[in-house]
C-alpha cells in the first residue's frame, strides 16, 4: 500500500538550490520540516539509506542556501546521506527511481548531476577531495569553495587524518562540516569518538574568535565561555587547531538559525581551513529512526505511519546469516578463535559472536588497513582471527594484506561478504576484484562457497587451516536452499568436487554461480550435449588434477565465476598454457564479469548484463564446440 504524499508548498517552488537562496530564513526553516517529510516519503517508497539523509536535512539546507553550488564544490562523504541534497538539485522528480535499474544512485554520482562534484559510496574521502578541488582553484580552475560533508564514524579513518593534516599544512581556504550524530552504521568507536563526544558537550561549543563576533548576540556573548570550556584555563587547543584548522563548534545541526549564521560568517571570514563542528541526530524527525541502533540506515519499503519494512520472508537462510552463526560454533569450541570487522558488526554477521564473546570480538571502526595489520598481529601471536569484511571494502586494505599478512604468511582468515554482484547498492559495492587480487599473492588460499552448505565446510577449513593466509568469498543475499550439514567438514586444501557427470562439455564453476551453471547444464543436455559441472572450490591452490581431468575428457571446458577478468579463469589458463595444454585439442572459454563498472539494478538483471545468465553460460559452451544457435531458436529459449 502507497503512503500519502506529504504537503509541501514550499519545496514546490524549489528547482535548483538558487530557489534558496531567494528565501528568507524561516522560510528556509519551514522548508527543512518538509525536506525531511518528502525524505521520508520517497524512502518508504523506494527503500534505501535513510537515518542518514534525515540527519542531514538542515545541514543540507543551509549549505546550499549559502553557498553559490555548483561553481562552489559540495563534497558528501559516503554520500549515503545525499538524499534530500538529490530532491533540492534538481532530481525530485526522479527520486522514486533511487537505487533501481536506469534510475537514479543511491550514491553521489557525477555523470548523474553537476551538484554532484565528486563521486562516493565508501568513506573518509571527502576531506581529501575537497582538498583537491581548492588547490585546482587556487592554480587558476574556474571552481570555488569546496565543502566536504564528512561523518563523525567517516573522520575515525586514517585516510581522513592524512588529508586533514595535508589540508591544515597546506593553509588554503577550505570548509569542512563534521556531522556529529554518534552513531554512523555501528555505533562509532575509539579515542576520536569519545574525544568528539566531550566536544559537544559544551552549551554553545568553540567559536573562533574572528567568526564569533558575527554570531547573534546570545552566540557572541557565550563564545569565550564555551572556548574556555572547551580548552581549559591554559588554552590549550582542540586536536583540530593543532593540525592548522579554525575550528568552530559545536553547533546544534538542526537550528536553521545556527547553521545560517555560522556558515554565512565562516564564508565571509575565512582566509584558512575552516572545521565546523555540527552535533546531529541520525533519523531526526522521524521516531522510528531516531530510536533504532542502526536498522534504518538502510531499509526496505516501509509503512510511514508505523515504521514497520515490507521485507518478504526469506526461502533459505542468508549466506551473511550461516557465517554468523557458523563463526560462533567454531569459536565454542576453540578459545583462541578471535574475530574482527571494521564498523560492520551487524552487516558482516559477527554480531552472533560478539553477543556471546564480547572480548573476543573487536569492531575498530571504519578503518580496513588497520583491521588487516591488527589480525595480523594477533594471528603473530598466536591467536586464530577471522578478519569479515566487505569485498568492496577490503580493497582498502590491499597493502596490508600483501605486505603484513601475505609476506609474513600469517594465517588470517578472510571472510569476505558481498562478493559479486550486490544489486541496489550498484558498482561501487560490488565484489568484483577479490578473486584477482588475492590469487595474485604467494601463501594465500582463496576458496569461494558455492552454496550455504559448503560456507558450512568452508569455515570448518578455515579455523583447521594454521599454515597461512586464507580468504573465503560469499555473496550477499539467501542460499540456494540446499539441506545443511550439522557440522562443518574441513576440506582437502585445493581440491574440487564433480557435482554431475558428463562426457562432452565441462562446466568449472567457482564460487555462487553454480547453480546457474547447472541450469545451463541441463539446456546443454537437452541439446543432446553431455555435460560435466565440477565446483572449483579453489582458486588458489588450483585443483589441477580434475582440470588435466576435464580437459583430457571433453571437448570443451568453460569456466564461471562472479569476478573481473583475471581471477579463476586467468589462473585455469596461465596453468593450461604452462603445461602445454593450450597448444591444441580442448576449446577453452572463461567466463567473467566484464570490463566495466555495472550500474545497479536486480542481481539478476546486473548478471543478465554481465552475460552471466545459465543461457549466456550453455550458449558459450555450445560456440565453443561449434554449434550455433539461429536467433530464432535463441528467442524462443528466452
Amino acid at each position: 500500500m502507497s503512503n500519502p504524499r506529504p504537503n509541501t508548498p514550499l519545496l514546490d517552488k524549489v528547482h535548483s538550490p538558487a530557489d534558496l537562496r531567494r528565501m528568507s530564513d524561516g522560510d528556509l526553516a519551514r522548508l527543512s520540516d518538509e525536506l525531511r517529510a518528502e525524505t521520508i516519503w520517497t524512502v518508504s517508497e523506494t527503500g534505501g539509506h535513510l537515518g542518514s539523509s534525515l540527519g542531514v536535512v538542515e545541514l543540507t539546507t543551509a549549505i546550499h542556501a549559502v553557498f553559490q553550488t555548483p561553481h562552489d564544490k559540495l563534497v558528501w562523504d559516503v554520500g549515503h546521506q545525499c538524499y534530500p541534497h538529490k530532491i533540492l538539485t534538481g532530481r525530485r522528480d526522479r527520486m522514486l527511481t533511487l537505487r533501481q535499474k536506469d534510475g537514479l544512485s543511491g550514491f553521489t554520482k557525477r555523470s548523474e548531476s553537476e551538484y554532484d562534484p565528486f563521486g562516493a559510496a565508501h568513506s573518509s574521502t571527502s576531506i581529501s577531495a575537497a582538498l583537491g578541488f581548492a588547490t585546482a582553484r587556487d592554480l587558476g580552475e574556474a571552481t570555488g569553495d569546496a565543502i566536504a560533508v564528512i561523518g563523525d564514524g567517516s573522520i575515525s579513518a586514517g585516510m581522513a587524518y592524512e588529508a586533514l593534516n595535508n589540508a591544515g599544512s597546506e593553509g588554503r581556504r577550505l570548509f569542512v562540516v563534521l556531522n556529529d550524530n554518534e552513531m554512523s552504521i555501528a555505533p562509532p568507536v575509539g579515542a576520536m569518538s569519545r574525544y568528539l563526544s566531550e566536544l559537544s558537550k559544551s552549551p554553545f561549543g568553540q567559536m573562533a574568535d574572528e567568526i564569533a563576533k558575527h554570531l547573534p548576540g546570545p552566540f557572541r556573548e557565550g563564545a569565550e565561555r564555551a572556548k574556555a570550556l572547551m580548552t581549559g584555563a591554559t588554552g590549550d587547543a582542540t586536536l583540530f587547531e593543532q593540525l592548522g584548522f579554525t575550528y568552530v563548534g559545536p553547533i546544534d545541526g538542526h537550528d536553521m538559525g545556527q547553521l545560517l549564521s555560522v556558515l554565512r560568517a565562516a564564508k565571509a571570514q575565512a582566509t584558512g581551513p575552516v572545521l565546523i563542528h555540527a552535533v546531529t541526530v541520525k533519523g531526526k524527525g522521524y521516531n522510528p529512526a531516531e530510536l533504532s541502533d542502526c536498522c534504518y540506515h538502510g531499509v526496505a519499503k516501509f509503512d510511514v505511519a508505523t515504521g514497520q519494512q515490507q521485507k518478504s520472508a526469506p526461502n533459505a537462510p542468508s549466506y551473511t546469516g550461516v557465517f554468523g552463526k557458523r563463526l560462533l560454533a567454531e569459536a565454542e569450541a576453540d578459545p583462541k578463535i578471535v574475530a574482527v570487522t571494521a564498523a560492520m558488526p551487524g552487516g558482516t554477521g559477527l554480531d552472533v559472536m560478539q553477543k556471546v564473546y564480547p572480548d573476543r570480538v573487536f569492531d575498530v571502526g571504519i578503518a580496513e588497513q588497520h583491521a588487516v595489520t591488527f589480525a595480523a598481529g594477533m594471528a603473530a601471536s598466536g591467536l586464530k582471527p577471522f578478519c569479515a569484511v566487505y569485498s568492496s571494502f577490503l580493497q582498502r586494505g590491499y597493502d596490508q594484506i600483501a605486505h603484513d599478512v601475505a609476506l609474513q604468511n600469517l594465517p588470517v582468515r578472510f571472510c569476505i561478504d558481498r562478493a559479486g554482484l550486490v544489486g541496489a547498492d550498484g558498482a561501487t559495492h560490488a565484489g568484483a576484484f577479490d578473486i584477482c587480487f588475492l590469487a595474485t599473492l604467494p601463501n594465500m588460499t582463496v576458496m569461494a562457497a558455492a552454496d550455504e552448505a559448503e560456507l558450512v565446510h568452508m569455515m570448518a577449513t578455515m579455523a583447521a587451516h594454521d599454515s597461512g593466509p586464507i580468504a573465503l568469498r560469499y555473496p550477499r543475499g539467501e542460499g540456494v536452499g540446499c539441506d545443511m550439514p550439522e557440522q562443518g567438514e574441513v576440506l582437502p586444501i585445493g581440491k574440487g568436487r564433480i557435482v554431475k557427470q558428463g562426457d562432452r562439455v565441462a562446466l568449472l564453476s567457482f564460487g555462487a554461480h553454480l547453480n546457474e551453471t547447472l541450469a545451463a547444464a541441463e539446456e546443454l543436455d537437452a541439446r543432446g550435449l553431455s555435460t560435466t559441472v565440477a565446483d572449483a572450490r579453489f582458486a588458489k591452490p588450483l585443483d589441477t588434477d580434475l582440470i588435466a581431468q576435464l580437459v583430457e575428457t571433453h571437448d570443451a571446458l568453460i569456466t564461471v565465476e562472479q569476478g573481473c577478468e583475471g581471477g579463476f579463469g586467468a589462473m585455469v589458463l596461465h596453468w593450461l598454457a604452462k603445461t602445454g595444454r593450450l597448444d591444441g585439442g580442448v576449446a577453452i572459454r572463461t567466463m567473467t564479469l566484464p570490463d566495466r563498472f555495472i550500474d545497479q539494478a536486480s542481481p539478476a538483471d546486473m548478471y543478465a548484463d554481465a552475460g552471466l545468465t545459465a543461457r549466456d553460460i550453455a550458449k558459450a559452451a555450445l560456440d565453443a564446440v561449434g554449434v550455433r544457435i539461429s536467433p530464432q531458436t535463441a528467442k524462443a529459449t528466452s
